[in-house]
């Protein structure tokens, strides 16, 4: 099919342009303008209205904290054990929940989606399409991340189980590194000596893709200390790590300029519902962004709802973010985060035709999603 003489707000190029896009197989395989139709080639005229790519959220429970279902039918935490790396978001994600066809409906495409931030280490996170009605056929990669928690909400949680303090929960996480970290030297010093090799540890065993770079930390964190501690324990292991929420991070935005580590902001539509929520601002995207770091902007869903993303983007904009970065924060930039950019994100040939197409600016509260593509089949 053929998308027509739209506006194109591709996520690469900071000028709109207008042009045609060709869609075969799912993927984009061409960006020309007058793009000729072949013989029975479907066409959607987009004159008049503006093209962007699939909007894309680095950081919520969809699937996993459904519909109206209440603290007692989430499947996002496990408060029967402190550290859970052994356990898989993709086993709790439920498709037919309605928050994930309201997602599609609006736009937002792509997300990565996982375990709360109860466990100081909670689990991998998987990343999919917001289409579809079994999780293995929807997932775009698995695992993305290894999810963790510093702050309030391991404390409050597992305070009657010897986790009362930050210092209480950082040494949960450091303490897995550790003994993950010797499980696989004693593993490699074995080599295929069965007899050699230590007793299979599942925790250990899921912690050897943070170890091997495969996958990075994904650590919740609020406060700036929090923060700071994020990237502490990052470093003193050799681990990649992306850093969730900052709601502190325009306090300490010399101390994250040019930050190695991708930062996913958010949610910021909320009430200070908790201490570390006080410096809460819709500044704090703009202000990082501008000190060079890579931000994404999250909603947390269901903390928002999925379908309000590009409004979030919208308030950091009208807080002071530059529009160009803030479409970044809900395209590229967490398809990056995610390590799905070479499939999603932007509008370029040969990436997944994840298209949304709208009357107007899709950061601004009035304007309407007239078409959504998910690999180039239109969302009813």
């Amino acid at each position: 099919m053929i998308i027509k003489n739209g506006l194109i707000h591709d996520a690469v190029n900071k000028e709109a342009y207008i042009s045609d896009i060709r869609i075969e197989d799912g993927k984009i395989c061409a960006i020309e303008k007058e793009l000729e139709p072949k013989e029975n080639e479907e066409c959607f005229d987009a004159a008049g209205l503006n093209v962007y790519p699939g909007f894309v959220e680095a950081h919520c429970h969809l699937g996993l904290d459904g519909w109206g279902i209440g603290f007692e039918g989430a499947d996002y935490n496990e408060p029967g054990d402190v550290c859970t790396p052994h356990l898989r978001a993709q086993d709790s994600f439920n498709p037919q929940d309605p928050t994930v066809l309201n997602a599609a409906r609006a736009g937002i495409t792509s997300v990565a989606t996982g375990q709360g931030s109860a466990n100081p280490i909670g689990g991998t996170w998987i990343a999919v399409k917001t289409t579809g009605d079994c999780v293995d056929d929807m997932i775009i990669k698995t695992p993305v991340a290894m999810k963790c928690a510093l702050g309030e909400n391991p404390k409050r949680v597992y305070r009657e189980k010897g986790n009362a303090a930050r210092m209480s929960t950082a040494s949960v996480i450091r303490g897995m590194l550790f003994k993950a970290k010797e499980y696989l030297e004693k593993k490699e010093a074995a080599g295929d000596d069965i007899f050699k090799k230590p007793a299979f540890d599942f925790k250990c065993e899921s912690m050897i893709p943070v170890l091997k770079k495969q996958i990075p930390l994904k650590i919740h964190a609020h406060q700036a200390n929090d923060i700071l501690t994020a990237i502490r324990i990052a470093k003193e292991f050799d681990v990649l790590l992306t850093i969730e929420h900052v709601t502190e991070g325009h306090l300490i935005a010399d101390k994250l300029a040019n930050c190695p580590y991708p930062l996913s902001v958010g949610p910021s539509l909320t009430h200070a519902s908790k201490f570390e929520l006080q410096n809460k601002s819709w500044t704090t995207p703009g202000i990082l962004a501008s000190k060079g770091c890579q931000v994404s902007i999250i909603t947390d869903s269901p903390v928002i709802p999925q379908e309000y993303l590009p409004l979030c983007a919208g308030q950091a904009v009208k807080a002071g973010m530059d529009p160009f970065e803030a479409l970044k924060a809900i395209t590229i930039n967490p398809a990056k985060q995610i390590g799905i950019a070479d499939r999603v994100g932007s509008i370029e040939i040969g990436k997944d035709a994840d298209i949304v197409i709208c009357n107007g600016d899709p950061i601004v509260s009035d304007t309407a999603i007239c078409k959504v593509f998910i690999d180039g089949k239109a969302i009813d």
